[in-house]
């Protein structure tokens, strides 16, 4: 009996260090777009610098990909979000400001804005609406512009919509 087996090649991002292995986390992230077809990036402001990430983040014990991402877009924006098709799948390798070393393994999904609530939570994240390319620019994380390129290659097509 022959065994075969499917691996999914998911693209790496970032240095991974030797010493103490990173920790996986899995996350979510949303790419959605408003009526001018600019994208949603989250600006997040600290003491002593300034990044640029998609709205999302990690998901918690107990929920789903979709879920999570509904939550952390709504945490990071205010705007409640339709989650839907998967674009691409990475991992991106980091050193957070604290000193832990995470893998994150990131599901990247097309979202359709619902409504704005009062639901933000994270003072530190204001919602910016960018020219895809000019987020390619400023994202701060590989895996991110390589989500939003594979979106973009795909012809910007959002839930049927060009």
């Amino acid at each position: 009996m022959e065994l075969t087996h499917t691996f999914e090649v998911v693209p790496q991002f970032g240095l991974c260090e030797a010493g103490a292995p990173h920790i996986a986390r899995p996350c979510a992230f949303g790419i959605a777009l408003d009526e001018r077809a600019r994208i949603a990036v989250v600006r997040i402001a600290r003491e002593t610098y300034v990044n640029w990430d998609l709205p999302g983040g990690m998901i918690d014990p107990g929920e789903s990909e979709e879920q999570a991402l509904a939550r952390e877009f709504c945490e990071e924006t205010g705007w409640t979000v339709r989650p839907g098709a998967l674009v691409t799948r990475a991992e991106q390798f980091t050193i957070t400001r604290t000193g832990e070393r995470r893998r994150n393994q990131c599901g990247f999904f097309l979202c359709d804005l619902d409504a704005m609530t009062d639901g933000k939570i994270e003072d530190d994240h204001e919602l910016v609406w960018l020219d895809p390319h000019e987020a390619l620019t400023r994202l701060r994380h590989e895996a991110a512009a390589w989500a939003v390129t594979q979106w973009l290659r795909m012809g910007r097509v959002c839930h049927g919509r060009r």
